[in-house]
């Protein structure tokens, strides 16, 4: 039965180191750990959550975009686990929006993204996989994949004007958040 993990908080050292690739996605603590940060991010009211995050330096991170009260407009996706995954391809076309991080909580943050990448992945079934993602998805993608790296999204705005505490902003988006 999958269980809830705890978050690393910004400040711990597994957040900045470069996580170690899976050598084997059909090794045995693998299932067990995605099914983990499945419920973890589900219970955290997240759109991903990289294994760094769980104290796990590994190249696996969980895509689950859906609406929720942190990212309201958010597209929905089946949570997807992802390992080892890489961008093959992105465009060059920029877009800078809003992104909050479980392992920062109360805080957002404008963040330039590439609005379009190609991935490649291997699957929970060990297969090799290629993937297109647009907007927030390409967001939520490199976003986790910079975990991976040793990097969080604070790393990458432009200037600190950009950064803001979560309250302020529910005000900027002219609402108050359920969490």
């Amino acid at each position: 039965m999958a269980k809830l993990l705890q978050i690393a908080q910004l400040g711990h050292p597994v957040l900045r180191k470069t996580a170690a690739r899976v050598k084997d996605p059909n090794a045995a603590f693998i299932e067990p750990l995605i099914a983990d940060m499945m419920e973890t991010v589900g219970d955290a009211a997240g759109v991903g959550i990289a294994a760094p995050q769980v104290y796990e330096s590994y190249r696996i991170f969980i895509m689950a975009s859906r609406p929720n009260a942190r990212y309201p407009n958010a597209p929905k996706m089946p949570p997807t686990a992802l390992i080892n995954p890489e961008i093959i391809d992105r465009s060059d076309k920029i877009a800078k929006d809003w992104e909050g991080c479980l392992s920062i909580p109360g805080i957002r943050a404008k963040v330039p993204r590439a609005v379009q990448v190609q991935v490649r992945y291997t699957g929970t079934d060990g297969i090799e996989q290629t993937a297109v993602f647009d907007d927030f998805l390409a967001r939520v993608f490199q976003h986790e994949l910079d975990h991976l790296d040793g990097k969080v999204y604070l790393d990458r705005v432009e200037t600190n004007l950009d950064i803001v505490t979560e309250k302020e902003f529910w005000k900027i988006m002219g609402g108050a958040s359920s969490r």
